[in-house]
C-alpha cells in the first residue's frame, strides 16, 4: 500500500497538501489543472524531489532518505528518455543495470520485455528508427525489466494521436494486471482516466485529494473537477 502521510510539499510560492492511501494493485489517474501540482507530487514519491514535511510510505516502510533507484519505484516520464546513441536493447537493459555487458539471464529479461510490448526483434534498432508509438513501447520495456511494485507514468503518451494512446494505455492496463503493479498516472485527459483507472486522485487549489471512484466522479463530478473540466 502507498501511503502518503500530512505530505507537505512546497516550491517558492508553490504548496501541495496530499493526505491519503493507495491500496495495492490500484490503477490511479491523477487529473488537475496544468500547475496544479501533479507531475511534483509523482517526483515527491519517487523521490527526485524532496517534501518539506510528512511522509511517503511503502507497505508501511518510509521512503524519506532513500534514493530514487532504491525505491520500489518505476516511473516514465513525458519524453521516455531513450539515449538516441544506445540501440533498443540497450535502453531498455539501463532498467536492470548501468554496465555494457549482461549477463545471459538479464538478456533474457530484456528480450522477453521487448517481445510483451510487442518489439520482438527490435533490439538492434537505434530510437530514430522507431515510430513514436514504438519508441514509447521501448520506454514501456524498460520499466518493465524493473519489476518494481509502483509504476509512475507522468503522461508519456501524451503526444501520441488518440488510438495510438489508447493502444497505450490499453499495454499499460494489461501489463498491470499481469504483474500486480500499483499504478499513478497523471493525465490532462478524462477519456484516459475512464479507460484505464478505477480512481480518480483530483489535484487543485493546492491539494490532492484522496482516491474516489473514477466513473462516478466523471458522471458526477464535484465544483472542483467541473471548474477543470470546463463544464
Amino acid at each position: 500500500m502507498l501511503d502518503l502521510r500530512s505530505l507537505d510539499i512546497r516550491q517558492g510560492s508553490f504548496r501541495l497538501r496530499a493526505d491519503f492511501r493507495v491500496a495495492p494493485g490500484a490503477k490511479v489517474a491523477v487529473l488537475g489543472p496544468s500547475g496544479a501540482g501533479k507531475s511534483t507530487l509523482l517526483s515527491v514519491i519517487a523521490g527526485f524531489f524532496p517534501a518539506q514535511g510528512g511522509s511517503v510510505l511503502w507497505q508501511g516502510q518510509p521512503l524519506e532518505g532513500l534514493a530514487p533507484g532504491r525505491r520500489p519505484v518505476a516511473m516514465l516520464f513525458q519524453d521516455g528518455n531513450l539515449f538516441p546513441h544506445l540501440d533498443i536493447a540497450r535502453n531498455v537493459a539501463l532498467g536492470l543495470t548501468p554496465a555494457r555487458r549482461l549477463t545471459p539471464a538479464q538478456r533474457d529479461r530484456v528480450a522477453q520485455a521487448l517481445a510483451r510490448v510487442g518489439l520482438a526483434g527490435f533490439g538492434p534498432r537505434r530510437p530514430a528508427e522507431l515510430s513514436g508509438g514504438q519508441q514509447s513501447r521501448a520506454a514501456l520495456a524498460r520499466i518493465l525489466v524493473q519489476e518494481r511494485p509502483l509504476l509512475l507514468l507522468d503522461e508519456p503518451f501524451a503526444a501520441l494521436g488518440p488510438a495510438l494512446r489508447a493502444e497505450m494505455l490499453d499495454l499499460v492496463a494489461a501489463l498491470v494486471e499481469e504483474t500486480g503493479a500499483t499504478l499513478l498516472m497523471v493525465s490532462h485527459a478524462p477519456e484516459d482516466a475512464r479507460r484505464i483507472a478505477g480512481e480518480i486522485v483530483l489535484v487543485e487549489g493546492g491539494t490532492a485529494h484522496p482516491p474516489a471512484p473514477a466513473r462516478a466522479l466523471l458522471d458526477n463530478p464535484p465544483e472542483a473537477l467541473r471548474r477543470y473540466l470546463g463544464d
